[in-house]
């Protein structure tokens, strides 16, 4: 493990595996770099890429330091990439997408950006977040009910009532709720993208890097109509298809459309034929 201090003085820990250029991970709700896309992707790309995977600050190893600002975790991947060398190609899934595209938008020295599908609402498709998420998940950790505060995130992302139900009884509960502080800073970088309005033109305008927008093929109408606006938005960006996947990715089948992307020189067999995996 290693760390470095952010500005406002928080310390974020984080790991580094393999050889080549530096690839951050950032991952979603409820992960940290022992339980989450990042830490699962690592195996698979670290004979191309120097792969980081962090704590987000509240989280793991890493500290925090209330109140909580976006800003202050844009902070925390400015330490991050100065400690990589300055640039990095940087990668986030869920709410890790978003963070990671508002940091590409003000500035991060980002060299190519992969999103895989953050959970804007741009449409009808789904019903949209209520407004008060934030302060609802605010009430639910004032009271100590971390639990409560896990299912509430969990019935938002659309998960059945008998999977909740069966995830109490897992091993991996007391894991999540040891992490249920940090829902209401995912929240909060998703705030104003969960509404069902379109993404405004000008969102994110600086993000000129070359980006790979990403979305399961089975994931539902939702994601792929925010994922395929956020690529039309974007001012240097394409839209890419996962095959068979849902919002649950399986590391080995979006590994090579990474590495392919950030541009390997190793030559990386497809998981289908191009085809059937990218969409211009």
């Amino acid at each position: 493990m290693y760390t470095v201090r952010s500005k406002d003085g928080t310390i974020i820990a984080f790991e580094k595996t393999g050889d080549g250029p530096p690839l951050v991970m950032v991952d979603g709700a409820l992960c940290s770099r022992a339980m989450g896309p990042g830490h699962s992707l690592a195996p698979h790309l670290e004979d191309r890429f120097t792969v980081y995977t962090y704590d987000r600050r509240g989280r793991g190893d890493s500290s925090d330091t209330p109140p909580y600002a976006i800003e202050r975790e844009l902070e925390d991947l400015d330490a991050l990439i100065a400690e990589v060398g300055g640039s990095c190609h940087m990668f986030g899934l869920s709410s890790g997408a978003a963070l990671a595209l508002e940091a590409a938008a003000r500035g991060a020295s980002i060299r190519k950006l992969a999103l895989y599908e953050a959970p804007f609402i741009v449409d009808d498709s789904r019903p949209p977040v209520p407004a008060d998420i934030v302060a609802q998940f605010d009430q639910l950790l004032a009271e100590n009910r971390r639990g409560d505060a896990v299912r509430l995130f969990m019935r938002q992302v659309g998960a059945p009532r008998v999977m909740i139900a069966l995830m109490r009884l897992l091993p991996v509960w007391p894991r999540l709720k040891s992490v249920a502080h940090t829902l209401p800073y995912d929240m909060t970088v998703m705030a104003g993208r969960q509404s069902g309005k379109p993404l405004p033109a000008d969102s994110w305008r600086a993000a000129a890097m070359p980006t790979l927008v990403l979305v399961g093929e089975k994931s539902p109408a939702w994601f792929h109509n925010s994922m395929r606006a956020l690529a039309d938005t974007l001012p240097n960006a394409r839209l890419a298809i996962a095959p068979r996947q849902t919002h649950m990715v399986k590391p080995k089948m979006l590994a090579p459309q990474l590495a392919e992307f950030y541009g390997t020189t190793d030559p990386v067999p497809p998981p289908v034929p191009a085809s059937a995996s990218t969409l211009s």
